[in-house]
């Protein structure tokens, strides 16, 4: 992959991404949404450290990953020995740990040295990709499945000088991810997945932030899309980074097996 990474003393703000992770299998297949994920990161400037907000690691109140060298969690079941083989040795930075602790409120924000948590799958199947060298410090910060959606929104605001610094925030999750009615067979979406889909992208691209925060007023096809939230709070940490008149790009679309969404976006 040829790198055209340019240098971030001459950007004023980090990019965020976020990407629709989608099966696991991702991180070991070749297919269009992983030469998508490979071609923007290649143009992003270096990162001097990444944030993750994984939809895998949901904790009562807000932690963040401080260890020195996480492991590699393989938090699913039913799939090749390969997969399993994986690991990404990624560092850990405790420094950004402090500073996330820091912008959020220390007070409010654990950090994983009771119970370390490591880099889960919505993570390492994504960076891996990415930044196969792992050779940038990753630090993870949990959803806190007590907090409504706007709660997120605010909170993700909190980490905007991150992107000053030099640190990629990473969301990794699925703007549609409906598993209880996924139909491995087939490639076409359902209905109501496409519809929702597309409003979705419709209301990114007007800035409508609110709407999307509040998506339980968006209808029968969002209520489908998002039967547990997981997956899309992500999306709300990446959209709440984004300034006045920055742009936004969509790198990778398309809903597989009939209800999991892959689209994947950039803020600057």
């Amino acid at each position: 992959m040829e790198d055209n990474r340019t240098d971030l003393d001459a950007l004023s703000l980090m990019p965020a991404l976020f990407v629709g992770h989608g099966n696991p299998m991702n991180a070991i297949e070749e297919n269009r949404f992983v030469a998508a994920w490979c071609e923007t990161a290649a143009r992003l400037p270096r990162p001097r450290a990444i944030l993750c907000i994984s939809a895998h690691w949901e904790t009562d109140g807000t932690r963040v990953t401080a260890e020195e060298r996480p492991r590699t969690i393989h938090d699913f079941s039913g799939f090749p020995d390969e997969l399993y083989a994986v690991r990404y040795p990624a560092p850990g930075s405790p420094p950004l740990a402090e500073r996330v602790r820091e912008l959020l409120g220390a007070s409010a924000v654990r950090p994983d040295t009771d119970e370390p948590w490591g880099l889960d799958h919505g993570a390492w199947a994504v960076l891996r990709r990415i930044y196969p060298e792992a050779d940038i410090p990753v630090v993870q910060l949990s959803l806190d499945r007590t907090l409504p959606p706007r709660d997120h929104y605010g909170l993700a605001c909190r980490l905007l000088p991150l992107r000053r610094e030099g640190v990629l925030v990473v969301g990794s999750g699925n703007l549609v991810h409906n598993l209880r009615l996924l139909d491995w067979r087939t490639d076409r979406p359902f209905p109501w997945a496409a519809e929702f889909d597309r409003l979705a992208a419709e209301l990114v691209r007007a800035g409508e932030h609110d709407r999307l925060a509040d998506y339980p007023a968006l209808g029968e096809a969002a209520r489908l899309a998002i039967p547990t939230n997981e997956h899309y709070l992500p999306l709300l940490y990446v959209l709440a980074l984004q300034q006045p008149e920055e742009p936004v790009v969509f790198f990778a679309e398309g809903v597989v097996y009939g209800s999991l969404s892959m689209r994947s976006l950039q803020i600057g």
